[in-house]
C-alpha cells in the first residue's frame, strides 16, 4: 500500500476560473489543502462543489488558473455517480485496489518458478534475476501485502458487508451497495488526498459512524461534500464555502462555521454601512461648497480623499430557499396504521418475519437499520405492495402521501418541471401551480426546464413538490434528504415539525432525525424492535448494546470456565426468591430514572422552542430560562448515565436469576 507523503502543503488552487454558459462557477478562486486537513466543501445545490472536486481530481478543466500538486502525490476520488465493472465477486473487485501489489506478487511467483527449473547458478542472468527477486520482495513488503486480506475484510465489514457477501457477484447488488464497494477500494488505496462527494448517501447510520472513525485517524488529507451536518461536525476541522463564484475559508467545522460566517457578515455590513455614511457626508460637503472659493482647498482635499478610498464591497447573498408547508392533515381515526405479524420474502430469502407495530394519529416514527434489512420494503408494503403473510390495515379515513427512495429517479425526464406538476395536480390546486413551483425555486423560466437537465437536488425538490398537491394524514418518506443541500433539509425538517399528521421516516441523517421523531423501529436480522425516544437515545443504547454483544462474545471465546446452571443448588429456592425481590426493586429504580429522563427531555424541548423566538435572549422574563438552559442539558446527560447504570444492574440480576432457573 502507499506510503504517505510528508508535504506541508499538498495541493494549491491558484486563481481558478471556470464558466458554464454565462455563469461564473469559479471567479479567481485560490486556496490550499494541507496535510491532515479535514475540509468540508459546502454551498447551495449548483454552487460548484462537485465541480471543484472534479477539478482537483483532474477531470474538469479550468478556463484559467491552475491546480498544483507535489510530485508523487496520490489521490482517491469518489464521485456521486459512476459506471461499475461487472464479472467479479465483491472480494475480487475490492482486491483490485492492490493491483500494484498483485502484479509484483505475480512477477515474484514467475521468478520463483524460473529459479526452480534453472541450474545455471553462476551465470550473470541468474544473478540478475536474484537481484530482481530481492528488490520485488522489498517493494512488496513496503506495500503491505501481508495485511491485504485483513484490511479488505475490515473495511468491507465496516461498510456493512457480511462475510457471506464476499464471494457474491457485484452484479447482485444495488447501485448503493456497489458505491460502497467503490468507497472500500478508495479507502484501501490509502491515497495522500481523498476527494469524497456525498460518501454517506448510501450508508446506514452504523456504517456512517464507522466511516467517521476511519477518516478521523486517516493519515492523509480529506476533502468531502456532505449534506449530513452531524458527519461534517464530527469529522471536519475546516469549512470551505463556495458561493456565487467565490470561496470563504473557515478553520472550523460546519456548525461553528455558521456562527463565524454570521459574525463576518455582520462585520462586513457594519463596515460597509459606516463607510457609506462617511462617503455621503463627504459628498454632501463637496456639493454644498464646490462653488465657494473660500472652501476650494477643503473641497479638493475631500475629492482626493474619496478617490484614494479603498471602497468596501459586500456581496449580495444568495438567500433563495424553498418555502412551503404541508397542507393540514384531514381528520382520521385514532390509529393511522396497524401492522400485525407481517412477513416478506424475495427469491426465497426472508427479509423479515412476524413484524408488528402500530402508529397513532399525529405520531412521528422512524424505521432504522442497516441497508438491506427491509425498511424500504416495509414502506412499499404499506402503500400496496404484496406481502406473504400477516395483515397491514390503514386506519379510518387515512390517506397516504409517499416519497420513495428513488422518487426523483422515476420522474419522466422528457417532461418539463411545469408539466410534471400540472399532470399530477387535480382540483383547486391547479390554479396555484406557478406559485407552488416558485416555493420550490422553480419560478419563471426554471419551470420550463426539462427534468433531464435538473441536478439531483433539483429533482428531489420537484418530487417533494408533488407531495403537496393534496392533503394527506400519513406521510411515508424514504430517504427524502438525499441530494438536498443543508439549507433545503432544514426547511423540509421545519415543515415536517409543523405537519400535524402521522409520519413514517426512513433516513440515515442523524441531524435531520434529531427532534423530529419520537419512536424508532429498528429492523435487524428479520425482526423489528421498538425503541422509545429520539435518535440520540437510540444511538446511546446501540453503543451500549454493542458493548454487551462484544462482552458476551469475548466471554464465549475466552479461556474462562463456562457458566453452569445453578438450579441444583440446595439454596436455589431462597436465592431465586431474593433475586426476584431485588429485580422488582431494581425495575422500580429503572422506571423512576426513566421518568426523570422523560421529564427532563420534555422540559428541555419546551425550553428549546422558547429560545427559538426572536426576542428570546433580550426578553427579561426569559433571564432564568437562559441561565438554566445549560444546566438542563447537563442534568439530562447525568440522568442518562444513571439510567445506563441502573439498566446494567437490572440485566446482571436477571442473568443471575436465569442461571438458577435453567
Amino acid at each position: 500500500m502507499n506510503e504517505f507523503v510528508t508535504f506541508a502543503v499538498m495541493v494549491g488552487v491558484n486563481n481558478a476560473v471556470l464558466h458554464f454558459a454565462d455563469r461564473a462557477i469559479f471567479n479567481s478562486i485560490s486556496f490550499i489543502i494541507n496535510k491532515q486537513d479535514r475540509i468540508g466543501l459546502v454551498g447551495k445545490n449548483g454552487a460548484g462543489k462537485s465541480t471543484m472536486l472534479k477539478a482537483l481530481a483532474g477531470i474538469q478543466k479550468l478556463d484559467s488558473g491552475s491546480i498544483s500538486f507535489p510530485t508523487g502525490l496520490t489521490l482517491g476520488y469518489l464521485p456521486q455517480d459512476m459506471d461499475f465493472e461487472s464479472g467479479r465477486t465483491v472480494w475480487k473487485e475490492t482486491e483490485t485496489s492492490f493491483s500494484k501489489s498483485l502484479d509484483i506478487k505475480s512477477r515474484i511467483d514467475e521468478i520463483n518458478h524460473q529459479l526452480a527449473t534453472r541450474e545455471d547458478y553462476e551465470s550473470d542472468s541468474y544473478m540478475q534475476i536474484l537481484d530482481e527477486l530481492s528488490d520485488l520482495n522489498e517493494k512488496l513488503s513496503l506495500l503491505g501485502i501481508d495485511t491485504m486480506e485483513a484490511e479488505i475484510e475490515k473495511i468491507l465489514i465496516g461498510l456493512g458487508f457480511s462475510r457471506n457477501d464476499f464471494q457474491r457477484q457485484t452484479d447482485e447488488f444495488s447501485g448503493g451497495w456497489r458505491m460502497r464497494i467503490e468507497l472500500a477500494k478508495i479507502l484501501l488505496q490509502q491515497s495522500d488526498l481523498l476527494l469524497l462527494d456525498e460518501p454517506t448517501n448510501h450508508l446506514d447510520i452504523e456504517s456512517i459512524q464507522w466511516l467517521e472513525d476511519f477518516l478521523d485517524t486517516y493519515p492523509g488529507a480529506v476533502v468531502l461534500i456532505s449534506h449530513d451536518r452531524a458527519f461534517l461536525d464530527n469529522l471536519t476541522n475546516r469549512t470551505v464555502e463556495i458561493s456565487l463564484g467565490k470561496i470563504y475559508d473557515y478553520a472550523a467545522p460546519y456548525t461553528k462555521y455558521l456562527e463565524l460566517r454570521k459574525e463576518r457578515r455582520e462585520q462586513e455590513i457594519a463596515a460597509y454601512t459606516n463607510q457609506q455614511k462617511h462617503i455621503k457626508e463627504q459628498e454632501d460637503f463637496i456639493n454644498r461648497f464646490r462653488a465657494k472659493a473660500t472652501k476650494a482647498v477643503q473641497v479638493q482635499s475631500r475629492i482626493k480623499a474619496l478617490d484614494r478610498l479603498d471602497r468596501i464591497e459586500i456581496e449580495v447573498e444568495d438567500n433563495a430557499a424553498m418555502r412551503f408547508s404541508f397542507p393540514p392533515a384531514p381528520h382520521s381515526g385514532k390509529v393511522s396504521l396497524r401492522v400485525e405479524e407481517v412477513a416478506k420474502k424475495y427469491d426465497g430469502k426472508t427479509i423479515f418475519d412476524d413484524v408488528s407495530f402500530s402508529i397513532e394519529r399525529g405520531e412521528k416514527i422512524a424505521l432504522l437499520g442497516k441497508n438491506g434489512e427491509g425498511k424500504s420494503t416495509m414502506s412499499r408494503l404499506i402503500v400496496g405492495e404484496d406481502y406473504d403473510s400477516g395483515e397491514i390495515e390503514l386506519g379510518y379515513q387515512v390517506k397516504i402521501g409517499y416519497f420513495a427512495q428513488n422518487q426523483s429517479e422515476i420522474l419522466d425526464v422528457e417532461k418539463t418541471v411545469f408539466e410534471t406538476i400540472d399532470e399530477a395536480a387535480t382540483g383547486e390546486i391547479r390554479t396555484k401551480i406557478r406559485s407552488l413551483l416558485g416555493s420550490f425555486l422553480f419560478g419563471g423560466e426554471e419551470s420550463d426546464k426539462k427534468v433531464k437537465v435538473l441536478s439531483g437536488g433539483e429533482r428531489a425538490r420537484l418530487a417533494m413538490c408533488k407531495l403537496l398537491l393534496e392533503p394527506v394524514n400519513l406521510l411515508i418518506l424514504d430517504e427524502p434528504t438525499n441530494h438536498l443541500d443543508i439549507r433545503s433539509k432544514e426547511i423540509l425538517k421545519d415543515a415536517l415539525l409543523r405537519y400535524d399528521g402521522a409520519m413514517i421516516l426512513i433516513s440515515h441523517d442523524r441531524d435531520f432525525l434529531k427532534g423530529l421523531i419520537e419512536k424508532i423501529y429498528e429492523f435487524s436480522q428479520g425482526k423489528v424492535k421498538e425503541h422509545l425516544g429520539g435518535i440520540d437515545q437510540f444511538l446511546r443504547s446501540k453503543k451500549s448494546d454493542d458493548i454487551r454483544v462484544w462482552e458476551s462474545t469475548k466471554s464465549a471465546n475466552s479461556s474462562a470456565p463456562e457458566l453452569k446452571s445453578k438450579s441444583n443448588d440446595p439454596n436455589a429456592y431462597q436465592i431465586k426468591k431474593d433475586l426476584k425481590k431485588k429485580i422488582r426493586t431494581q425495575k422500580n429504580a429503572v422506571s423512576k430514572i426513566e421518568k426523570t429522563v422523560s421529564d427532563l427531555e420534555l422540559e428541555l424541548a419546551e425550553a428549546n422552542e422558547l429560545l427559538k423566538l426572536p426576542d428570546a435572549y433580550t426578553n427579561p422574563e426569559n433571564k432564568a430560562l437562559v441561565e438554566n438552559w445549560p444546566k438542563l442539558g447537563q442534568q439530562l446527560e447525568d440522568a442518562m448515565e444513571q439510567w445506563e447504570k441502573e439498566e446494567a444492574k437490572l440485566e446482571r440480576l436477571e442473568i443471575e436469576l436465569n442461571q438458577y432457573e435453567n
